[in-house]
């Protein structure tokens, strides 16, 4: 017997970032088909981002809503902002992410504020560089807060390097 499937994780945000329109040419005039990209986070250091295409804008946004879900990753958040300051690169587009103070808000252009709101960030200072492309920012974004590091790690890392330096001398 068929059963339905659960809708699951509905508490996620989901900001639909850019859609397009492309057009193939085809022998009878032209073919458009629509390509959304869409960021989607829980609110509480997870995020994810995904591109979905379709002939109608509904099934391109649900296709790359699904497929973000599947592609999210964990990034560190401390005290509501990055732990330190980091530049994430993808292609020519170059994005600063610094953490701020308490009560300073979400200072971030369209693509890179839509990450960082749906990773649940709330204080941070960004600067998009190179591209406008908001694919390759998105993607920038995300590479950046890969490379973080929360406080932990950093004190684990440390640990284990100077264990190495010990048994090296």
């Amino acid at each position: 017997m068929y059963k339905p499937r659960e809708k699951q994780e509905s508490d996620l945000i989901e900001r639909v970032v850019h859609i397009s329109r492309v057009s193939k040419v085809v022998k009878g005039g032209k073919r458009f088909s629509f390509s959304a990209l869409v960021v989607v986070g829980d609110g509480n250091g997870r995020v994810g981002y995904a591109r979905g295409k379709a002939q109608e804008v509904p099934e391109a946004i649900r296709k790359a809503t699904d497929r973000a879900r599947r592609a999210m990753v964990r990034v560190p958040v401390v005290e509501q902002t990055i732990p330190h300051e980091i530049i994430g690169r993808y292609g020519a587009g170059r994005v600063v992410l610094k953490p701020a103070s308490r009560g300073t808000g979400v200072i971030a252009g369209g693509p890179v504020r839509a990450v960082v709101e749906a990773a649940g960030i709330h204080n941070i200072l960004t600067k998009s560089l190179g591209t406008k492309n908001p694919g390759n920012v998105i993607k920038a974004t995300v590479a950046g807060l890969r490379k973080l590091k929360s406080p932990q790690e950093k004190i684990r890392l440390r640990a284990h390097d100077e264990e190495n330096a010990e048994s090296q001398a």
